[in-house]
């Protein structure tokens, strides 16, 4: 901030009063300028001057008291002198009061000053009473210090300066009317300002400073406001607030800030502004463009229901809390750029394509709407914005230290999928019960999922069980959860990867989804990755249908239940090869094990021919039998390295549909039939679950 000028003093050779001051708390004597015609000060004027000069005065005169100190009872004097005995305005001309001391209540309210009015370096020890006010001419308050309130309320003032103002107490400019410009610029405001319903033109406040309260309530700014580098120590409310022209709010540094129903009628900035406390936009009319660019959030930015009527540049926002865009209106083309904790866009409307580039954040899209293509993907680095030399620099991202720059969708629903693209997102914990057209949703880069519990678990506290890796909805998560009667996370709290997570409205039974629900979520989601060629892919979204069908005990029939459970034990739903393969070989070992046991014979039968010699000779017919074969060795004798290679023999052949030509017995001979309809079935299922991991 630029140091307040000093306030201002007689120059040197101007005739002023010099006596009637205590030199040990004013060596240099009474700046005073003299009264025409005397050699002294109005204040150091004998009774009888005093009274002549002032009966000499008339309504419209011009009067020069500069550094001249002045009692409210000498106010008060000269207001009479200056009063017009008929209306009772009291009226003045060129009014010069520069360097002047108002004791005490220094009168001004009501004053119409028809030239300029000069109170450069004024000093006001108790309320400066400026209130309705007309100053028609250039009112300079330059370097004035108000040591009590300040009442500028209902006045109007041409050209007015308060370059370097100091107010002390508190400041109020309600309903006040500024014309051909205002400056502030280097103005401290210690105590509360109010300009509410105030009207300016063009208004510069840069590199004030409000330590108090700002209030701005229904201000009108017709032409360019000005704010660049104005700190805000308090409070600053612009409710309601209507910018007409430009309003430049860069490098200023609010703490809590209320634009509350504000419209900005042209351009709108925000550049490098930074925000200690909650920033609020709700219900704000961006007419012109919006440019957001550097900035910092260190608190919650609430944009609820605004509307951009142009492209805004909402780009490198840096974000501590929770950026809420719910209800905003985009109807041009938008990129977003946001490291931040937290955006909610529930209920926005992008009325053009749109980019959300993301770091940090978990984003929720509830029943946005989405007419043209919208993207949302995770940076993957700092953002780059110019700084004031023109070069990039990366954006500071130590308001975020200590969270991961990961970026998680946490919910779609109610949205028209069909228009959304999702990059490098984090959707362990989405939720996309609702959404519309899943089947089109774009899914690209490293999409992740929550994944089944891990670690070995015990049903029952007896039976041990691993859950198949794969990854899985959020809405199933929910589900198994409530099934499972598992406790409610702590919230805030990192679920466990042993657990299930629970929902948001755990455990509550009507708003957990059911499995006919989940399973439509998965074949939705299955057709999107089958669309986008990534078969791999959809293999855990089929797995996961399947094994919401296979617990739906509404629209799934029992027999169709008892097949899914077959598929599932057999082969995981013809995803996974090491259990399809797995069975096969327990299916091949129990065959061998039953053709030795039961299924080979002692030995080979020998054919035999018997036939009937007639007597007497002729023709002799033989019939070529052959014995059934049997068993009969002694258990221990069944399980020999011959019986094994011949069965092992036997149970290969059936594998691929051929006949060993081996002698079996009856119970060989079904057991053969058996193996030749799974054994093929399984290595089937095997080939199968590996094509569906490699398929692209």
């Amino acid at each position: 901030m630029s140091t307040p000028p000093a306030p201002m003093r007689i120059p040197p050779g101007w005739p002023h009063c010099g006596h009637g001051s205590d030199p040990a708390t004013d060596p240099v004597g009474c700046p005073g300028i003299h009264v025409p015609g005397h050699t002294a000060c109005l204040a150091h004027l004998d009774d009888d001057d005093r009274t002549f000069y002032l009966d000499g005065l008339f309504p419209g005169a011009d009067v020069d008291h500069r550094g001249t100190p002045f009692t409210s009872a000498l106010v008060l004097a000269l207001r009479e002198a200056l009063t017009d005995p008929t209306t009772r305005s009291i009226h003045v001309g060129e009014a010069l009061f520069s360097g002047a001391h108002f004791s005490g209540d220094a009168g001004f309210a009501a004053w119409k000053f028809t030239s300029e009015a000069l109170f450069d370096g004024a000093h006001f020890s108790g309320r400066a009473s400026f209130g309705s006010v007309t100053i028609i001419g250039e009112s300079i308050f330059d370097g004035a210090q108000f040591t009590g309130t300040a009442d500028f309320n209902d006045a109007h003032i041409c050209m007015s300066h308060f370059t370097g103002a100091q107010f002390f107490s508190t400041a109020t400019f309600e309903q006040t009317q500024f014309a051909d410009g205002t400056g502030f610029h280097g103005a401290h405001f210690n105590g509360r300002a109010i300009f509410d319903n105030a009207q300016f033109s063009m208004a510069y406040f840069g590199e004030a400073h409000f330590s108090g309260e700002a209030d701005f309530n229904g201000a009108q700014f017709t032409d360019t406001a000005n704010f660049t580098e104005t700190q805000f120590s308090s409070t600053a409310s612009f409710r309601d607030v209507q910018f007409t022209s430009d309003a430049h709010f860069f490098q200023a540094q609010f703490s809590a800030a209320e634009f509350f129903q504000a419209q900005f009628s042209s351009a709108a900035v925000f550049g490098h502004t930074q925000f200690s406390g909650p920033a609020r936009f709700g219900d704000v009319q961006f007419s012109g463009p919006a440019r957001f660019v550097g900035v910092h959030f260190s608190d919650d930015a609430d944009f609820r229901g605004a509307q951009f009527a142009v492209t805004p540049r909402l780009e490198a926002m840096v974000c501590a809390g929770v950026m809420d865009l719910s209800g905003v209106v985009f109807k041009e083309p938008v990129a977003l750029e946001v490291a931040g904790r937290e955006v909610r866009c529930e209920r926005t409307r992008w009325e053009s394509t749109a980019t959300l580039r993301l770091r940090y954040a978990t984003v929720d899209l509830s029943h946005a709407v989405l007419s043209f293509p919208v993207a949302v993907a995770a940076h993957p680095t700092a953002f780059r914005v110019s700084n004031f030399t023109g070069t990039s620099m990366a954006m500071s991202e130590s308001l975020l230290a200590g969270h991961l720059p990961a970026v998680q969708v946490t919910s779609v629903r109610g949205v028209d999928a069909a228009h959304l693209m999702l990059t490098d997102t984090d959707l362990s914990d989405c939720l996309f019960s609702g959404a519309f057209h899943l089947d089109q949703l774009r899914l690209e880069g490293r999409c992740a999922f929550a994944p089944t519990p891990t670690g070995l678990h015990r049903r029952n506290h007896i039976w041990p069980y691993r859950w198949s890796r794969r990854r899985a909805l959020a809405e199933e998560h929910h589900w198994r959860a409530h099934t499972a009667n598992q406790p409610t996370s702590p919230r805030g709290q990192v679920p466990s990867p042993r657990d299930w997570r629970t929902g948001p409205d755990h455990p509550d039974p009507d708003l957990t989804p059911d499995p006919e629900d989940v399973a439509a979520l998965y074949r939705q989601l299955r057709k999107a990755f089958e669309d986008g060629k990534n078969e791999p892919g959809a293999a855990d979204f089929y797995y996961g249908e399947m094994e919401m069908r296979r617990h739906d005990r509404i629209d799934t029939p029992p027999g169709e239940r008892a097949l899914l459970w077959g598929y599932w034990l057999l082969s995981g739903y013809g995803l996974r090869a090491s259990r399809a393969l797995g069975c096969l070989f327990a299916a091949v070992a129990a065959t061998i094990v039953l053709m030795m046991g039961l299924g080979l014979p002692d030995s080979s039968p020998q054919q035999v021919a018997t036939g009937t010699v007639p007597a007497g000779g002729g023709k002799v017919t033989l019939v070529v039998d052959k014995k059934d074969p049997r068993l009969t060795l002694p258990v221990a004798d069944r399980f020999t390295v011959e019986r094994f290679d011949k069965s092992m023999q036997v149970v290969l052949n059936s594998v691929v549909f051929r006949t060993s030509g081996q002698d079996l017995t009856t119970c060989g001979t079904y057991t053969e039939m058996v193996s030749r309809f799974t054994e093929p079935v399984l290595l089937a299922l095997a080939v199968l679950a590996m094509r569906s991991r490699i398929k692209r």
